[in-house]
């Protein structure tokens, strides 16, 4: 039990009203905060190192059963501190209440290199200037639902790791390998070396239908999504061998980013 907001052991959970500040401590501190309890337990049954949990106090219960070392089995690490606190100190130190009472902070995994991870996917997502996190998070889960292998984010992709985007993709996001491009579109072309068809989202006149791409039957296959309003520029337009578009109704300007991509993967699906 945690009495103060001041406390030393809650350092990594203080100025969470002030979403600048946090992007920059947890990434100068290579850490990032989960919220809410199925993302906290999702994230406690991963592979990922948990520096600690935060649960308001009578809440314990939501989490105890994932914190405790199973008996003589000394393969098994010690469980993260588990820091329990009043709603004085919770509102303090987070000030809103999306966390439901339970929160964690997480070291961050390192990137896989996109070498690796082209070696080892089929079905991959790559991400041009996607800069809103919830759309960022949203991708993320149904990246993970529907079958794609990891996620290529270009340099000014979004921070996938803000706890917003974690929140809205359920926790699903630690689940995925990542790689971060520092340059751009250059990638583009080594994993057409590794064998993927580049295929580029968008409402283009000369875009084909998103199902005659999947009729194609290609092995391979990585789609680029767009921020939405500008949508892919033209380096990475220029970089693709397909370019494929949802057919939607004359008088409907576009769909969300995040719906869009759900549609696209799960057309692409593998069986």
């Amino acid at each position: 039990m945690i009495q103060s907001a001041d406390d030393p052991l809650l350092g990594d959970y203080r100025q969470l009203r002030d979403p600048a500040r946090r992007m920059r401590v947890e990434q100068d501190g290579g850490f990032f905060i989960a919220e809410g309890i199925t993302v906290v337990r999702r994230v406690l049954a991963s592979p990922l190192h948990v520096r600690s949990v935060l649960v308001l106090e009578g809440r314990e219960h939501r989490v105890a059963d994932l914190l405790r070392t199973p008996p003589g089995d000394p393969s098994q690490e010690d469980p993260p501190p588990l820091h329990i606190v009043s709603s004085e100190v919770m509102n303090a130190l987070v000030g809103f209440d999306l966390h439901r009472g339970v929160l964690a902070a997480v070291d961050r995994p390192p990137w896989t290199p996109l070498d690796v991870l082209a070696q080892h996917s089929r079905r991959l997502a790559v991400l041009e200037g996607i800069n809103d996190h919830e759309n960022l998070g949203a991708i993320a889960r149904s990246a993970r639902a529907l079958g794609m292998d990891g996620l290529v984010l270009d340099p000014t992709t979004a921070d996938p790791w803000y706890r917003r985007s974690v929140r809205v993709s359920m926790g699903e996001i630690v689940a995925l390998p990542m790689s971060r491009c520092t340059e751009w579109p250059g990638p583009l072309a080594a994993l057409r070396e590794h064998g993927f068809t580049v295929i580029a989202l968008t409402p283009a006149a000369d875009s084909v239908a998103i199902a005659d791409v999947v009729s194609a039957g290609y092995e391979r296959v990585a789609l680029m999504l767009g921020a939405e309003g500008p949508g892919l520029g033209a380096p990475a337009l220029a970089a693709a061998d397909v370019r494929a578009r949802i057919p939607i109704r004359a008088e409907v300007d576009s769909l969300n980013v995040g719906h869009a991509a759900a549609i696209a993967f799960a057309a692409l699906r593998l069986p």
